[in-house]
């Protein structure tokens, strides 16, 4: 502490006061007063000092835990309910310390979350690539019939789409992970919506020879995206036709109160098992009764879209007896 040199002019001033004052009082007064000034002064400067010397030790106390906070250590606990100014700096490095930890844990969080995200996706690509790399090779073959020739190259063209709806979807839904995605509120009228959205499963549904029953009023609405809800009840709607056998009924309801607008996707199709239910808006989670070519990525978009407009999934189904989709859009979030 003394090599300070703040301390060395504060001590310098204290003995430049001490011995002035000293002599002063030998000069104008008689007797014990000038040993009283002189002990007085003395006594004064080791005070002083001693209580320095404590904000010294207090200072390198918090230097320490700075260090330690800086190496990756956030188990620190140096709130201090004195009051002064020491206090208030350990309960604002407390603070801090709380947020590093925070920001630390949540990108841990996220480099979790990449890795999986990797992960899963190196694992989608990674059977249609190798199933493409087999029948490129066989496309090489110059005694290959034409009609083996078409068929590869008919289902190379599958799964280039299919690679490309998977990449397509996977971005849209980091975009929605990262915030990035700035979804309008505007006034949609939930009749249009259900237009927009069936049409893509237009033509499954006429295969399969489903029927498909529609019951809401044309007042209903609600306030969100039309595009992006749109994606996420065709990703939903898709889901019910697969799953639903030939000759299946599938309905869509909707209506509003002063709480919430409810739409309501069912179907009389294979149903999901009960210990499937919990998991089946987790990305690429595929339950019992998936389909091959299913992805488990369509419901996991929807669940995004619908929680990012502060709207609700819920979910109902028996194996055998079909499956519920409830959709809640709440008119006013608290």
């Amino acid at each position: 502490m003394v090599r300070n040199r703040e301390i060395q002019l504060f001590l310098l001033s204290l003995v430049t006061i001490s011995m002035a004052t000293t002599i002063l009082s030998y000069f104008l007064f008689s007797g014990w007063v000038p040993l009283y000034v002189f002990v007085t002064t003395i006594l004064i400067a080791g005070c002083s000092l001693v209580f320095t010397r404590w904000r010294y030790r207090e200072i390198e106390k918090l230097s320490g835990y700075l260090r330690r906070i800086t190496s990756g250590d956030y188990s620190l606990d140096v709130r201090d309910n004195h009051e002064g100014e020491l206090s208030i700096l350990k309960s604002d490095i407390y603070k801090v310390t709380l947020k590093l930890s925070e920001h630390s844990a949540l990108l841990q969080q996220d480099k979790r979350k990449l890795t999986n995200a990797i992960s899963d996706i190196s694992h989608q690509l990674k059977t249609p690539l190798t199933s493409m790399m087999v029948m490129a090779d066989l496309l090489g073959d110059a005694k290959l019939d034409d009609t083996k020739r078409a068929e590869f190259t008919n289902n190379i063209r599958i799964q280039l789409e299919r690679i490309e709806w998977l990449v397509s979807s996977l971005l849209k839904l980091s975009k929605i992970d990262a915030g990035t995605v700035s979804f309008k509120k505007d006034t949609i009228y939930v009749s249009e919506l259900i237009e927009r959205v069936v049409h893509p499963v237009a033509v499954p549904m006429d295969i399969k020879q489903q029927s498909l029953h529609i019951l809401g009023g044309k007042e209903v609405t609600f306030i969100g995206d039309f595009n992006w809800t749109a994606e996420a009840l065709i990703n939903i709607l898709k889901n019910c036709v697969e799953h639903t056998q030939e000759g299946g009924d599938i309905s869509i309801s909707f209506s509003d109160n002063t709480l919430f607008t409810e739409i309501i996707i069912e179907d009389n199709g294979k149903g999901i098992a009960k210990e499937d239910l919990p998991y089946i808006f987790k990305r690429f989670y595929k339950g019992k009764n998936a389909s091959e070519d299913s992805v488990g990525i369509g419901l996991a978009m929807a669940h995004s879209i619908v929680n990012s407009q502060h709207g609700d999934i819920e979910v109902k189904s028996k194996i055998g007896e079909g499956t519920k989709f409830i959709i809640k859009f709440y008119k006013q979030v608290i």
